[in-house]
């Protein structure tokens, strides 16, 4: 007979050290109490808090299998008071409470309660103070605790036939005591003794279900006594079945049939799974134990009588009869291919006008814990205005770097939607939008992803996600998405079911046996847990994600974060291996760009790796000769600020585009500044030279000009969203309004997460002179961009100086053309002004090219242009056309000018011209005999893209206008 033997691992429910204290050390749930934090004692691994202003505790209470388990006090990130502590002045901080009446407890849970559980964090929840080895401080409740040692889990899992220890000991007035013991399993004696602090007890030859019964009496105390359970699980005998053919992990629901789904989860290691659910009240029975495929080791399961068009949720029950040293026998979690979740942590914070229904039609289920998974049959598929968009170049991409919750005031997808013309009036081709999928907490970075295929509520619905992206499709702009897979955090169901859970609070890091993290980081630049990429499940999960958003969003391309962490090769100290080149990570790496085109052969694949020329060499020209290749992320933030500053040194823009790299495509996707790093126009008003510092026109005025060096240079280039309106708010700035940063060149203050303000709308930026003039001067460079085939072409960086020049050129630079194929880009970011040679490659007359009409000219003989200081010229061997070339035009229409804001020509007599939406819908109509010339009046329509088409007798013809 086989005997289960749990090793020692801590007394549950007692971790305290010298950082907390409570005084009385021993008390009873309705007594006073006051706990004290210090923070005078040592900083901990997680993080610690660092002078702050207030100091809040988050606690719960609860029994020995959970300490949070009864009720939780504190709103995590709200400066609301509750939970607020009392500064003593000496570094230490204190609140009084009565935990009966504090944690509002009912009778059963007053009687019950064995120990509170508490972390302390600052007012907005950006720093906090845990235990040794980020454990959660725990005080014991009680004068008199029995508490179970082992098992470490409540339920426990046994297998029919076998016996299990039962390791418990005594604590009398705060301390171990000797005692008396007494072990019953339903009620019936099983073992006991006396006179022992620790005793361990067994009970033989378990054939049932039932509760373990412990009693406790002080040999000092004879007459007290106390006592503690746990539940003992008998564990079921799971039906192999093999699973039908053409399921994939998740929910696959019936296309025939709404009232079926069918689940799928892969569990390695576990010996059964229950889905337990609305479905079923959430009790787990003998219907919904799920099937095991042989083949695969899977679990699933055909659920049956759904209702189509019924919201339902669930969980997986997830049991483990013999799991490793502090892992639970137990997991609930939601499926981690849940397309929608509900959380009990994060719905209260959603408004109902981002996510109609929430708290209503999506109402998490009462009693339960953790996310659950969202599941709905018979839901009406979204209609595609584009179902086919033809995707801007690589080389003619301008992204828009995007946080939603800092975009607008409601912080959600809708704000996007509403600010279209905004994005189309500046030009730019692409939007990347940072992590969107369901991340840990509401107003997030998302970079702390926990659900990778499903939307977080905060930003809105499917449908509204659906509408951004067809909104962009519909005026020329692809939708690029931001994703985190080098890491995850503890609410991560794939972390949940391998995890080291030893006190019990159902949280945890990845366990030795987990098949898709590595325990310990294998790169220097962990953050969460570590994915292993090596693994197959892993990389089964991740092509996974990738087919959805491609398939299901029409997503337009990816931006992998932090790529550096895909190796298992090096450890979380040694830097120097971390940006060494390492071939699994390169190859692991290929293997998802090649997914990910086999799903789309022109989906954009962009890697965050900020690494070494030789690795990105290898992915930038990965394919290059099927017009794919990798792009790669090129951080200028240090050079382009200096120069922004007006400093004379650390000022070589060079790698701003492809060739400083060695690649052979246009895969550099250069920006001067990012969500990571602080905003050029804070670092001239803060740091600059006298001029600039403190002068806040004089900054604005230097953004046209980095523009003008940053934008032009061949290849795709990034923006962070309101560079183009000189955007002086910190990235450091805080919730409050103050700008939190230790300045050591790295400017790493604690703010950095926060929740930015909207000056951009609530001061009304874009009618601002100065402001609206670098989003005009962006505008006209950006469109340059796209339009003009010069600036795909090579180009020549005069670099280290403070008036850079860039030659830009397609064939021969020094031999002249009829077409626009030279040009010359001059700046002067010194703090004077300053006479600069454009050094043009051959004579003749060049052109202004931020002039629109044409007129403005020089001589190409000119070595010497005046340039005031912050000033730049753009000059090209024939002028250019700044309107939207949308290349739709049949052949000799011309459509004139276009974008337009009022009216428009046409180089052709017509008798009909009629204009309509993007729906389809007539809009305009324009009936007689008009001359070629006749000026088309469509100011009275919205701003947006519009098809045109004309009519001559039994001839007709179509073409697009931009209306502004």
């Amino acid at each position: 007979m086989k005997k289960i033997v749990f090793l020692l691992l801590v007394v549950t429910g007692y971790v305290l050290n010298a950082q907390v204290s409570v005084n009385p050390t021993s008390f009873e749930v309705d007594e006073q109490i006051t706990i004290t934090v210090d923070l005078n004692s040592g900083a901990t691994n997680c993080n610690g808090l660092s002078s702050p202003s207030k100091v809040y505790m988050h606690a719960g209470i609860g029994d020995n299998s959970n300490a949070f388990g009864f009720n939780v006090v504190g709103n995590w990130g709200q400066d609301d008071g509750i939970g607020e502590m009392s500064n003593n002045g000496d570094g230490t901080w204190s609140i009084t409470l009565t935990p009966e009446t504090y944690f509002g407890l009912n009778a059963t849970q007053a009687a019950n309660a064995t120990q509170i559980g508490c972390v302390f964090r600052n007012a907005d929840g950006s720093q906090e103070l845990k235990a040794t080895d980020c454990e959660d401080f725990f005080i014991s409740v009680g004068i008199l605790n029995i508490n179970i040692v082992e098992p470490w889990a409540n339920p426990v899992v046994v297998s029919s036939g076998n016996d299990l220890d039962v390791r418990t000991n005594l604590t009398y007035q705060g301390g171990l005591a000797p005692g008396s013991f007494e072990i019953y399993f339903n009620n019936v004696l099983q073992d006991s003794g006396n006179g022992f602090s620790t005793f361990l007890g067994t009970i033989n030859n378990i054939t049932t279900a039932g509760t373990v019964r412990v009693v406790g009496s002080p040999l000092s105390a004879p007459t007290e006594s106390e006592e503690t359970t746990f539940e003992v699980i008998l564990a079921p005998s799971v039906v192999s079945e093999s699973m039908p053919v053409g399921l994939q992990e998740g929910i696959n629901y019936d296309n025939a049939d709404d009232t079926k789904a069918t689940l799928v989860l892969n569990a390695p290691l576990k010996d059964y799974v229950y889905v337990v659910g609305s479905f079923n009240s959430y009790t787990p029975g003998a219907s919904y134990l799920m099937k095991k495929d042989p083949t695969s080791g899977k679990f699933w399961l055909e659920l049956t009588g759904l209702t189509s068009g019924q919201v339902e949720t669930f969980q997986y029950w997830v049991y483990d009869s013999n799991p490793v040293t502090g892992s639970p026998y137990i997991v609930k979690t939601a499926d981690p291919f849940s397309t929608l979740v509900l959380s009990p942590f994060d719905d209260s914070g959603i408004a109902s006008t981002t996510f109609p229904g929430i708290g209503t039609t999506y109402q998490y289920p009462t009693g339960q814990e953790r996310e659950v998974t969202v599941l709905q049959t018979g839901q009406t598929a979204y209609s595609w205005n584009i179902a086919n968009f033809n995707k801007p170049k690589k080389e003619d991409l301008i992204i828009y770097e995007v946080l939603i919750r800092d975009f607008d005031s409601d912080r959600n997808f809708q704000d996007v939607i509403d600010r279209i013309s905004y994005f189309k009036n500046l030009g730019i081709n692409a939007i990347e939008l940072m992590p969107i999928m369901e991340f840990e907490g509401n107003e997030s970075w998302g970079y702390n992803t926990a659900f990778h295929m499903a939307l977080d509520k905060f930003y809105g619905t499917s449908d509204k996600f659906k509408e951004l992206v067809d909104t962009c499709h519909q005026n020329g702009i692809a939708v690029i998405l931001d994703l985190a897979f080098n890491h995850a955090y503890g609410r991560n169901p794939m972390v949940r079911m391998w995890m080291d859970d030893a006190d019990g609070d159902g949280w945890g890091s990845p366990s030795s046996e987990n098949p898709y993290f590595n325990q310990t980081a294998k790169h220097s630049y962990s953050v969460g847990y570590d994915f292993n990429h090596s693994q197959t499940i892993t990389q089964d999960y991740v092509k996974r994600v990738i087919e959805y958003w491609i398939n299901e969003f029409k997503i337009d391309g990816f931006r992998w974060d932090l790529t550096k962490g895909f190796t298992q090769n090096c450890s979380g100290s040694d830097e120097t291996c971390t940006n060494n080149y390492q071939a699994d990570r390169v190859q692991v790496l290929k293997d998802y760009a090649d997914h990910s085109w086999t799903q789309d052969a022109d989906h954009y694949v962009i890697f965050e790796h900020l690494g070494g020329d030789t690795e990105e060499q290898e992915w930038a020209n990965y394919r290059i000769g099927e017009g794919k290749g990798i792009m790669m992320w090129s951080e200028m933030w240090h050079d382009y600020t200096n120069l922004a500053k007006g400093e004379s040194s650390s000022i070589n823009i060079s790698r701003i585009g492809h060739t400083a790299h060695g690649f052979t495509g246009k895969r550099t996707i250069g920006y001067p500044e990012s969500h990571d790093k602080d905003r050029l126009m804070y670092e001239m008003f803060t740091f600059g030279q006298t001029g600039i510092q403190g002068n806040l026109n004089a900054s604005l005025n230097r953004m046209s000009a980095l523009g003008a060096v940053f934008i032009t240079v061949p290849g795709p280039k990034m923006i962070w969203h309101f560079a183009e309106l000189g955007m002086d708010d910190s990235i450091w700035t805080c919730s409050n309004g103050t700008v939190n940063s230790d300045y050591d060149g790295n400017n790493d203050g604690d703010c950095k997460l926060d929740t930015k303000p909207q000056p951009q709308w609530t001061e009304n930026w874009i009618n601002d002179a100065n402001r609206s003039q670098i989003y005009d001067d962006w505008s006209k460079l950006i469109k340059l961009k796209i339009n003009a085939d010069v600036f795909e072409g090579d180009y020549n960086i005069t670099t280290n100086t403070q008036t850079p020049r860039i030659s830009i050129y397609t064939g021969n630079e020094s031999t002249s053309g009829v077409t626009l194929k030279n040009v010359i880009v001059i700046a002067n970011f010194s703090t004077s002004s300053q006479n600069v040679n454009p050094n043009f490659p051959y004579g003749g007359t060049w052109y202004d090219l931020m002039d629109e009409t044409g007129n403005t000219t020089i001589s190409g003989g000119t070595t010497s242009v005046n340039l005031a200081a912050g000033a730049f010229k753009i000059y090209g061997n024939q002028s250019a056309s700044l309107s939207t070339d949308d290349k739709v035009f049949e052949s000799g229409l011309v459509v004139y000018p276009n974008p337009t804001q009022n009216t428009f020509k046409l180089n052709k007599s017509v008798n009909e011209v009629t204009i309509f939406n993007l729906t389809g819908k007539a809009v305009k109509s324009f009936k007689g005999d008009f001359n070629e010339a006749h000026a088309f009046n469509i100011s009275s329509l919205p701003q947006g893209i519009y098809v045109g088409k004309i009519k001559n007798l039994n001839s007709s013809q179509t073409f697009k206008i931009v209306k502004l």
